[in-house]
């Protein structure tokens, strides 16, 4: 009889115990999420913007381009390939620095960035992270550089030339922003539980940070 009793003893404790661990692995869970789910993108600026080869980036318009400049611009065009390159940088920020009452500090690693990119809400192209990006618990913003490179003709080739370059200035030019630019994109953070992706995927824009 007291050995049943011990054995059922023993039993009840190790459940208990397996209960308590569960538990505490479902709030770590959960605190986990939430921390992930704080972390706030927005498009920064674009740097280094070229179109078949010329720099835009000290240009305002077309009348900024030298003769030589406007021939190679034109003679491009007329091929019906506008090739263009430029790093959009997309800037992320981790609140999580525990300073908040019931918050903790946490760094978060973002090992995977799928994204589309949109202009005047036209879908390009799509890409991903060359490597992993930490953003510290700060609260302040970490930049990620996505380089980019499409043919503007493909995808605007109809508008005209004008237009195109107008864009190509509007863009990456002198005052340039890339108010005109948007990305859909799912992040995927590291943590100890293994990767764990976003729910959805972000629309982030230029003008304020989405998480």
């Amino acid at each position: 009889m007291k050995k049943f009793y011990y054995l059922t003893a023993s039993a009840i404790i190790l459940i208990s115990l397996i209960i308590i661990q569960s538990c505490s692995t479902i709030r770590e869970i959960s605190q986990t999420l939430a921390d992930i789910q704080k972390l706030k993108f927005k498009l920064e600026n674009v740097n280094g913007f070229r179109v078949a080869g010329i720099d835009v980036t000290n240009k305002k318009s077309i009348n900024d381009f030298s003769m030589m400049d406007g021939l190679k611009l034109t003679q491009a065009f007329a091929t019906k390939k506008f090739p263009a390159e430029f790093v959009l940088n997309v800037a992320a920020q981790n609140p999580n620095d525990g300073k908040t009452k019931g918050s903790r500090q946490a760094n978060a690693t973002i090992t995977d960035f799928d994204w589309n990119l949109y202009i005047d809400d036209v879908k390009t192209i799509n890409g991903n992270i060359a490597n992993d990006v930490t953003v510290p618990g700060t609260g302040q913003s970490t930049i990620i550089p996505l380089s980019m490179g499409l043919d503007l003709y493909e995808f605007f080739g109809r508008q005209g030339y004008d237009k195109v370059i107008n864009l190509a200035l509007n863009i990456g030019g002198i005052g340039g922003s890339p108010t005109r630019l948007k990305l859909d994109a799912r992040p995927t953070v590291t943590t100890p539980f293994g990767p764990i992706s976003y729910p959805g995927r972000l629309t982030i824009v230029d003008k304020e940070f989405t998480n």
